[in-house]
């Protein structure tokens, strides 16, 4: 049994120096923000990006990702000399793999980026040393490309090298707090694994932290996601249920839950982020046979944009010259996340259906971060469309009076205005759309 001893940066074996230097590989949502906080726990931080852009930007104390509270924390690091980024790894005690895994178009994990992380490191691995996988991925992803591609072959697992995956459970715009706060998961590829581990995340972490092997711990963060996803696709499976019936889903969804065992979720215009939109499809993909609710729901969610799209042309075809105005690009509000996107994907078929003039407005996102098409303020968005699509839910836009919206068809995918212009001017429904619509769209009277 390995008997561990606490030194300044951490636990280690016994005979052996305290880990002190780290190295994350992947500085997007994830890596970035765990690269700062563990330097401002006192370790030395290499971050590491194939992107020289984002290791110059880091270097220069700013950031390329929209996190509160980040930009303050990565100056003050970068400033004393704690996190420095490079476009390749290094010796370290401890290597954090935080890079993307993304789905195929046939809903197939791309595990490309995990296994060209792994073999970067692979170089610099030795006697001692902890491999901790952070990616969200599938089931055996630590086992079966992780410790191959990572951990050269003289080494042994559980003796000379600890690998564990440790899955990230933070939501953004609270990552510098949840990844801190929250209860973690330690899954060990051996009990040794886990336990060095463990020991390490207790050096910043608060919350509980729960030790299990790697397989159960892969799969933990996904059945997480994909329940969340379940309860989602209900919740807009039944938004098109209510356009059917011509009632307004979240009235409905705001009495049910009035039900002590009731607590459905708000429908949107689809699912999107790198977690929710894409985990469920690694369990899918691990056992399609026995899955078929989980898949059903990412069919379901996956489907949203179309009729959004749908409540769009209905509207367009009532409006002489329309301009359709569409708020927001990001899966989720306040964020400049545009992965997996359905805000997106709605806006991009929009722009190839030829309905009308589109105006987009992202307020999170700058023109030089995005160039796929032409941005505009919310003033102008508001002032120049007759149609008005509420993709995000960004704050800019739940701050819009009745008299901004006055005048204008809207069609509201997140439920944000049905206040505003309840108190606001009368109004009255313009159009009967058919199939249903999320939400009434509604035009001043």
């Amino acid at each position: 049994m390995t008997h561990l001893v606490q030194g300044p940066g951490g636990f280690s074996p016994a005979g052996q120096p305290p880990r002190r230097k780290i190295c994350v590989v992947g500085l997007g949502y994830i890596g970035l923000p765990t690269a700062a906080i563990l330097a401002d726990r006192g370790y030395e931080v290499v971050g590491v990006d194939v992107r020289p852009d984002v290791v110059a930007t880091i270097n220069a104390g700013r950031i390329h990702v929209v996190e509160p509270h980040l930009d303050t924390l990565v100056e003050q690091v970068v400033r004393e000399g704690k996190l420095r980024a490079e476009t390749s790894p290094c010796e370290a005690d401890v290597f954090f793999l935080c890079v993307p895994t993304p789905i195929t178009e046939d809903h197939r994990a791309d595990l490309s980026y995990v296994e060209a992380a792994s073999e970067s490191i692979k170089p610099y691995v030795r006697a001692g040393n902890l491999i901790i996988l952070e990616s969200t991925s599938p089931p055996k992803t630590t086992e079966d490309v992780v410790i191959p591609h990572a951990v050269p072959e003289h080494l042994a697992i559980g003796e000379d090298v600890y690998v564990a995956h440790c899955p990230e459970r933070v939501l953004p715009g609270r990552i510098l707090i949840e990844a801190v706060e929250n209860d973690r998961i330690v899954g060990g590829m051996t009990p040794a694994c886990t336990q060095q581990v463990l020991d390490f995340y207790r050096t910043f972490v608060r919350g509980n932290i729960h030790a299990t092997s790697a397989i159960t711990a892969e799969a933990t963060k996904l059945v997480e996601n994909a329940f969340r996803d379940v309860n989602i696709a209900f919740a807009n499976e039944l938004s098109i249920l209510a356009g059917k019936l011509g009632a307004d889903p979240f009235e409905i969804i705001e009495l049910a839950n009035h039900h002590p065992r009731v607590n459905i979720l708000t429908p949107g215009p689809g699912v999107g982020g790198h977690c929710i939109s894409v985990d469920p499809w690694f369990l899918v993909e691990a056992a399609p046979e026995v899955t078929p609710l989980i898949r059903t729901a990412r069919n379901v969610n996956d489907s949203k944009p179309h009729f959004v799209i749908e409540q769009v042309r209905a509207a367009a075809a009532s409006v002489e010259k329309p301009v359709i105005g569409c708020l927001g690009l990001a899966y989720k509000s306040d964020v400049d996340d545009l992965r997996e996107s359905p805000s997106l994907e709605i806006v991009r078929d929009l722009a190839g259906a030829g309905l009308g003039e589109l105006r987009v407005c992202e307020p999170y996102v700058t023109a030089e971060q995005f160039k796929e098409f032409p941005l505009s303020s919310v003033e102008e968005t508001i002032a120049e469309s007759n149609i008005l699509v509420l993709l995000t839910d960004h704050s800019p836009f739940r701050e819009l009076s009745a008299d901004d919206l006055a005048g204008k068809h809207l069609i509201d995918t997140r439920g944000i205005w049905r206040k505003v212009m309840a108190e606001g001017p009368a109004v009255r429904p313009s159009l009967p759309i058919d199939p249903g619509c999320d939400n009434v769209i509604r035009r001043a009277a």
